[in-house]
């Protein structure tokens, strides 16, 4: 599924239509009837780690469309942002802005009211609600535009995929959502000290957790402590740490636990830096043969027991074991 720094991105698309309102809807959701969001008015979105959060209400809010225009990359057609972050099959779930290093990356609110709100299916009878968005394999955002099939499926059609949701708005622009999951909640449940891409992370918690007698790859994944981080983060922070996946935290000292969190940190915001720059994240072991030492890659789905088993990549010389004492596992073909 999409990782932090794309529903990051996601979040940004999403954000100039704060204020409009929803004259039609569209979508394959039967979980959500699209229909119920007609007619009502986006007034704030926010993000925490792998979840979007969209506060929708029957009355105009504070914000008018004329105050919040669409930025000029999305009027010239950069309309979209695709979740190419996952392409392994292991786990089913599995605008581009001015100056983009002197953003905080701290920008997960867009609205410019509060997000009390009241429980039920749907806003209804003044009831403001927040829509709670989370991603799939290969959940994205467009905008203004519909994702077009890239090749056949399967059978030899070539279909195009079908959004979740699309929002129309009334100047004719339009949100596009494809391969999510939505509910209405209360509120968005927002913790920043454990979101990898927020200012208010907790270290100290993030350290403690680690140093756990577990391996590392699980608790790296475990998004009490590290909201947003996904398997591309996971692998490349272990790489860039020196650190065996399968190393319990509890082996590893105090400084190695320290340079791990610094990699976690360090390769998300340049990742997401690198969405705002147009910039494509160069992987060094994701889905990679060889390390950048020219050494062979070892790959093998790691998980807790009864837990998810995700695909991993390691080099076993850049990343040796501790304790050496058992073999590396075979080579999957």
């Amino acid at each position: 599924m999409p990782e932090g720094p794309s529903v990051r991105k996601f979040h940004h698309l999403v954000s100039p239509f704060v204020g409009w309102q929803v004259v039609k809807t569209g979508g394959s959701s039967k979980k959500l009837n699209p229909a119920t969001l007609q007619s009502l008015w986006l007034l704030d979105t926010q993000v925490h780690g792998k979840k979007l959060f969209l506060r929708f209400n029957p009355d105009e809010g504070t914000r008018s469309p004329g105050n919040n225009p669409l930025p000029e990359p999305l009027r010239k057609g950069d309309r979209k942002e695709e979740a190419g972050d996952q392409k392994q099959t292991v786990d089913p779930d599995s605008q581009k802005i001015s100056d983009p290093s002197s953003q905080s990356l701290e920008l997960v609110h867009s609205g410019a009211r509060g997000s009390g709100c009241l429980e039920g299916d749907g806003p209804a009878g003044g009831a403001e609600k927040w829509l709670q968005i989370s991603f799939g394999l290969f959940g994205s955002i467009w905008v203004n535009e519909f994702s077009r099939a890239k090749k056949a499926n399967k059978r030899g059609d070539w279909r195009d995929p079908s959004p979740r949701l699309v929002l129309h708005f009334g100047d004719g622009s339009f949100l596009v959502f494809y391969s999510c999951q939505m509910s209405w909640g209360s509120s968005p449940v927002v913790i920043p000290t454990s979101d990898i891409l927020s200012e208010k992370f907790h270290r100290g918690q993030a350290l403690e957790a680690l140093g756990r007698e577990q391996p590392v790859c699980y608790t790296l994944l475990d998004q009490r402590y590290f909201s947003g981080l996904g398997n591309i983060i996971k692998n490349e922070a272990l790489y860039e740490a020196g650190i065996h996946p399968l190393t319990l935290g509890s082996l590893l000292s105090p400084r190695q636990l320290e340079t791990l969190v610094d990699r976690v940190v360090e390769f998300s915001a340049d990742w997401l830096q690198g969405k705002f720059q147009g910039r494509q994240k160069h992987m060094q072991i994701y889905q990679k043969e060889q390390c950048p030492a020219g050494h062979r890659v070892m790959k093998e789905a790691f998980g807790p027991p009864g837990g998810f088993q995700r695909l991993t990549w390691w080099c076993p010389q850049c990343q040796p074991r501790l304790p050496p004492d058992k073999p590396e596992p075979v080579q999957l073909s």
